[in-house]
């Protein structure tokens, strides 16, 4: 048994040794960050402009490792693909961020990727583009669905700067306010340029009314934004109600004018009409 044992442990340790042995080149702690141990690549310039930084990639491997190399998010380029990074030494890759002539001035991220041996290894891009700081914000196609009483909108951030909006939301009807919703942060947060559609609940609108909607912005330097939106509601059982009563209504009026007829009939004199 014990030496069945000891047969089966070295049959494992053997298994374990083969498999690290066969693991892909550089499959052993190899590293990827920005240059001169910085925590993030970050650049700045205006628009137009090409920023230079360096990636450096480290291979702590006895075998050469090859690495994929690509960005995301932003314009990133490298003057190759892939480059072979020789055993036990650290390769600085230039790279390069072509910010175009319509770039808007502010705050941009993006990420540089590299992909080895099973790997990927990204970091993180800041880029910061110069010009004038603008905070501005818009609601645009709000819509009422009067089926769910949902509010759908987009928030557009239109300036240069990195916002977090804020959202109030206010409702009126014929007979006053339905809906009051004060000012409350969003989960979101948008660069400059970017939208985002969301939809806001209304679990318990009117059945019967015709109803205002005012979505009111607001983020940290920005002006208010507000959108708006106008629905009527009516569902079968409120017209049905509705209706009923209506003619309950006439039928009343009705009664009346009879009434009033006979009334000044029964007061002329001998009966005859007036």
């Amino acid at each position: 048994m014990r030496a069945a044992a000891r047969t089966g442990l070295l049959a494992a340790a053997t298994a374990l040794l083969g498999a690290v042995a066969a693991a892909p080149p550089g499959a052993q702690g190899w590293t990827a960050a920005p240059a001169a141990g910085r925590p993030y690549a970050y650049l700045e310039g205006p628009a137009g402009s090409v920023l230079q930084d360096t990636l450096s990639v480290t291979n702590p491997g006895t075998k050469p490792l090859t690495v994929r190399l690509s960005g995301q998010g932003a314009p990133v380029s490298f003057a190759a693909p892939t480059v072979t990074v020789p055993a036990r030494t650290r390769a600085d890759v230039p790279f390069a961020v072509t910010l175009t002539a319509d770039t808007p001035p502010g705050e941009h991220r993006g990420a540089v990727r590299a992909t080895a041996a099973g790997r990927e290894v990204r970091v993180d891009l800041r880029l910061r583009v110069s010009g004038p700081r603008l905070a501005a914000l818009t609601v645009e196609d709000v819509h009422l669905d009067t089926a769910t009483g949902a509010l759908r909108y987009t928030l557009v951030n239109r300036g240069t700067t990195v916002l977090a909006p804020h959202l109030a939301v206010h409702a009126e009807g014929v007979l006053g306010t339905l809906l009051d919703r004060p000012g409350r942060p969003l989960p979101l947060t948008l660069g400059p340029g970017e939208r985002a559609t969301r939809t806001e609940p209304w679990p318990d609108p009117p059945a019967l009314d015709s109803v205002t909607v005012r979505l009111t912005a607001t983020a940290p330097g920005a002006a208010p934004a507000t959108g708006r939106a106008e629905a009527s509601f009516a569902s079968g059982p409120a017209l049905t109600a509705a209706a009923g009563l209506l003619l309950a209504a006439a039928a009343g009026c009705g009664h009346a004018l009879r009434w009033r007829a006979r009334s000044r009939t029964q007061r002329a004199p001998g009966g005859a009409t007036p």
